[in-house]
């Protein structure tokens, strides 16, 4: 008898609103009463012809398909067309009734192509939700923290060949040589010579330099990662920035293979003039460059103690007293070590003397130079990497570089447990850009959503 009910109410006709069967606390509900979608329009507007050939898809639909997709991490425009046919909410979110026919899996991957390619669509979509942020004065850009997470690419581990490929120079490279031409000139000592000179070849590092990597032949533009001690894959490099409320204030995409000091300036030229007085970045910002171009630009760096990366047993840098009135480093047995030169990477050497350190009861402690040498480096931009110490230990300093975990690192783990951040289906930079926007513009508003929900009640 169950059954033949259900039956029954299987083949019943009903009249019904779609608005009623959408429940009002529903996310998408929320979401779509967050914004007003219709500023799609005029972003798309140049992309349209008005006379020439068939009725287009509406963008707002268009543009709310991987919306729902990125919102809910489900794995493809596939599957989510799938789940649109099939889902009341979807349809009623698309503004697509019962009967409409839902539009092809296809549809949005050809107008990416033929409209929305080599455009920047999705980083307006993403910043005019950022700017409504602004608007309700929830974004605090005082505070930043910056960090970079890896997203495995669609890249067979397997698939690769190696490479000769140019290095990319250094963000600071021009500047640091200047400076290190001016140190030896100051010293006596002559101005290093162009790397592409026949007789001086390039060292790793810098402009000019080559190296062996490995490429992936299905999508070139990722960067082979290594996760760990074990893990390696082809990924690619989200490096973002967020305020201490958690909103997400820009991002860039690298090859997954560049370190992050390499990539910060890309990311910090976007949110460099936003009124940023502190910025919180893990150890591996910890660079003289980067501590001196935040320093130069008024920026307070507040990086994480570094472990020296001293050999067990052996004396720490922190053990030799570095003496500035005579430019000179004092050994714990009170020898000095001299300054010898300035190298290509901006360190100024100091050496001690052999014969002394020969029979110096600490050598074993000191150094294993078969000539009995010790050499400590020190940059020429030294004195901030000191300035920045010094700012580590200042005052709440610690507390608030612990809101890492509730700012940046939260929002990295909610971007890969919820919204399907940890790899990426298509291929290519610009399709990857494209996944980060949406999904960093999923993130804010589905946050602005249900800060203005609470509002509203609380004001019912």
């Amino acid at each position: 008898m169950m059954t033949s009910n259900a039956d029954k109410k299987r083949e019943q006709i009903q009249m019904f609103c779609m608005d009623d069967l959408v429940p009002e606390d529903h996310l998408l509900r929320i979401i779509d009463k967050a914004i007003d979608w219709s500023f799609i329009y005029d972003l798309v507007e140049d992309k349209y012809s008005a006379d020439t050939g068939r009725p287009s898809m509406d963008p707002v639909t268009l543009i709310k398909i991987p919306f729902i997709q990125y919102l809910y991490g489900i794995k493809s425009m596939r599957q989510t067309i799938k789940e649109i046919e099939v889902n009341v909410a979807y349809r009623w979110f698309l503004g697509l009734d019962l009967g409409d026919k839902v539009p092809h899996f296809s549809t949005f991957g050809k107008n990416y192509t033929r409209r929305f390619k080599d455009t920047d669509l999705f980083e307006q979509i993403f910043k005019h939700i950022l700017e409504e942020c602004y608007r309700c004065h929830l974004v605090d850009p005082r505070e930043v923290f910056v960090d970079a997470t890896h997203v495995k690419a669609r890249a067979n581990n397997k698939k690769m060949r190696k490479r000769i490929a140019e290095q990319e120079a250094l963000f600071y490279e021009q500047m640091l040589r200047k400076e290190i031409n001016e140190d030896r000139e100051r010293e006596g000592k002559n101005p290093l010579k162009d790397k592409d000179d026949s007789n001086n070849p390039p060292s790793a590092g810098g402009c000019g330099d080559v190296k062996e990597i490995k490429e992936s032949t299905s999508d070139p533009e990722s960067g082979w990662f290594h996760k760990g001690e074990h893990k390696q894959v082809f990924a690619y490099a989200i490096e973002t920035a967020c305020d201490k409320h958690g909103w997400v204030l820009d991002y860039t995409v690298s090859p997954g293979n560049l370190h992050d000091s390499r990539t910060f300036k890309g990311l910090y030229d976007k949110i460099k003039n936003i009124g940023i007085k502190t910025l919180i970045a893990d150890a591996g910002y910890k660079t003289p460059a980067i501590a001196k171009l935040l320093i130069d630009d008024n920026i307070t760096p507040l990086f994480p103690y570094k472990r020296p990366m001293t050999k067990q047993g052996f004396f720490k840098k922190t053990d030799y007293a570095y003496d500035e009135y005579y430019d000179c480093y004092i050994c714990p047995n009170n020898h000095t070590l001299e300054y010898t030169t300035t190298n290509r990477d901006g360190y100024r050497e100091y050496k001690s003397c052999g014969i002394t350190c020969a029979n110096c009861p600490y050598l074993s402690q000191c150094t294993e130079s078969k000539d009995h040498v010790k050499v400590i480096t020190r940059h020429i931009w030294e004195s901030y990497m000191e300035q920045c110490e010094e700012i580590r230990q200042t005052l709440g300093m610690k507390e608030l570089y612990s809101h890492r975990k509730e700012t940046i690192e939260r929002l990295f783990g909610t971007a890969k447990e919820n919204h399907g951040f940890r790899y990426t289906q298509l291929f290519g930079k610009a399709r990857m850009e494209m996944k980060v926007a949406l999904t960093f513009a999923c993130l804010n508003l589905k946050k602005l959503a249900g800060i203005k929900r609470k509002r509203e009640l609380s004001l019912a």
